[in-house]
């Protein structure tokens, strides 16, 4: 038992130290972690913290302000940096792996097993470092989900108030749909103990619902009534479009801030399929071996897996019904899989082969993807090395299409040529954009241009003079 505990503190150290010195190895990428670091340097630059804006003086209304809030407290404290809009985010991944353990521990079941689990899987590997709303989203969740059944357990009304400030943080993170997903884990849970009339009744019993939702609404709510204020029209938008459009329309096309992610209904499935891995290979299979446990004969274990097993599907069924997706969506009941698996899986078990292979894909595949990335895609898919070739004295252009990471990079100086913009006033500027884009400006406008630096991702630096 002892050479097991010390693999599975390798694996879960090993993952996260490597997520950690990962932060600042390679540029934000467009175009989510692009425009979510673009969007908390405009915060601290211009003070607003109360609206994310989407560039200068034009509001982003697709999502509350915690994930902007997280990224500029990183660059207030260590400066302008992928380092800095990324270390918050990993925090909120190990504040989830806390809790998580917490919890195993707290309701029987090996807190060690459970966290090397969690942090091992693709997906929470990944995004524990990335900058976006869901890693925020998922400690919500956790801590909802957590104090909801600590307070059903202990019958503490603290834990249950402690699951409506997961849901307060929920809303701040992503909106209501922190209390669709809880609610979908919760309701069917409690319905599975004590039949539908009898989960109302232990609901009310004994959870602190009236005291807990006023909590709740006094943390989150007084955010929306501002930031309606500042800008009118945020709330329609918000809890219309980004809840009733983009849900039932996979082709949506109301969105201000991109292009609707169009998929299949029910591809929430494969994706979780392939972003819990290697686990989601292993669940199925130690389910099927360990089922007779999971049995009503059982009582001590099935609370916990069936808990568990509601808390993992309640993202997926959601979103199955949804055109609009993401592999991200998935990550709010990631969390479970480790309590499952380590509910399931015995100390005789932690020695085999298969287990200590599957614990260390993680951490290898993290090496391999850092340094692909940082030699392959970092750029294809950011300008970052465009503007570190660019002289930031001179006024700089975008030919075509202005890019969030040329923005970042840039400190918001770069500038989308208009079409009825004219050059001939400056005697020395940068334009940036594909030679098929840029050509056809210079021989309209009669300028004396060369090429600086030329891209993986095409699109070049020219130095241009009048």
């Amino acid at each position: 038992m002892r050479s097991s505990r010390t693999y599975l503190w390798f694996a879960l150290c090993a993952t996260f130290l490597i997520r950690l010195l990962s932060l600042g190895a390679y540029p934000l990428m467009d175009t989510t972690e692009a425009r979510y670091g673009e969007m908390a340097r405009i915060m601290v630059q211009t003070h607003n913290w109360l609206t994310p804006m989407f560039d200068y003086n034009v509001p982003f209304w697709g999502k509350p302000p915690l994930f902007a809030w997280m990224s500029s407290v990183g660059i207030k404290v260590f400066g302008l940096s992928e380092f800095a809009v990324r270390f918050p985010h990993w925090l909120a991944g190990v504040a989830v792996l806390a809790l998580i353990a917490y919890f195993a521990r707290r309701v029987g079941v090996n807190a060690l097993l459970t966290a090397t689990i969690l942090s091992t899987t693709g997906i929470f590997a990944v995004s524990a470092g990335v900058v976006e709303t869901d890693m925020a989203l998922t400690f919500a969740m956790t801590l909802s989900m957590v104090g909801f059944y600590l307070c059903w357990q202990d019958e503490s009304k603290l834990w249950g108030y402690l699951g409506f400030v997961g849901l307060a943080i929920g809303l701040l993170a992503k909106g209501p749909l922190i209390i669709v997903l809880v609610g979908l884990a919760v309701m069917p849970w409690l319905m599975i103990q004590y039949g539908f009339i009898g989960s109302f009744k232990q609901l009310w019993r004994r959870f602190p619902i009236v005291g807990g939702s006023i909590l709740m609404l006094v943390i989150a709510v007084p955010w929306y009534v501002m930031a309606e204020r500042a800008t009118p029209g945020f709330l329609h938008y918000f809890l219309v479009g980004e809840y009733v459009d983009r849900f039932l329309d996979p082709g949506w096309k109301g969105d201000l801030y991109g292009s609707a992610h169009e998929r299949a209904r029910g591809t929430i499935w494969l994706f979780w399929l392939y972003s819990a891995l290697p686990w989601s290979i292993v669940l199925p299979i130690v389910l099927w071996v360990k089922r007779k446990a999971i049995k009503p004969i059982n009582e001590k274990v099935k609370p916990i897996i069936s808990f568990s097993i509601c808390w993992l599907v309640s993202p997926l069924i959601l979103f199955t019904f949804a055109g609009n997706i993401l592999p991200a969506y998935v990550l709010p009941g990631i969390p479970a899989i480790g309590i499952m698996l380590a509910s399931l899986i015995t100390e005789k078990q932690l020695e085999t082969k298969w287990f200590k292979i599957s614990s260390a894909v993680s951490p290898v595949l993290l090496v391999v993807a850092v340094f692909y990335i940082h030699f392959n895609v970092a750029g294809v898919r950011s300008d970052k090395v465009i503007f570190e070739h660019a002289n930031k004295a001179l006024p700089t252009y975008y030919i075509g299409h202005r890019t969030f990471s040329g923005e970042y990079y840039s400190n918001g100086k770069a500038e989308l040529l208009k079409k009825d913009s004219t050059l001939m006033k400056l005697a020395k500027f940068q334009l940036v954009g594909e030679d098929n884009q840029v050509d056809p400006v210079i021989k309209q406008d009669k300028l004396n241009c060369q090429v600086e630096y030329t891209a993986p991702s095409k699109r070049s630096l020219f130095l241009c003079e009048n």
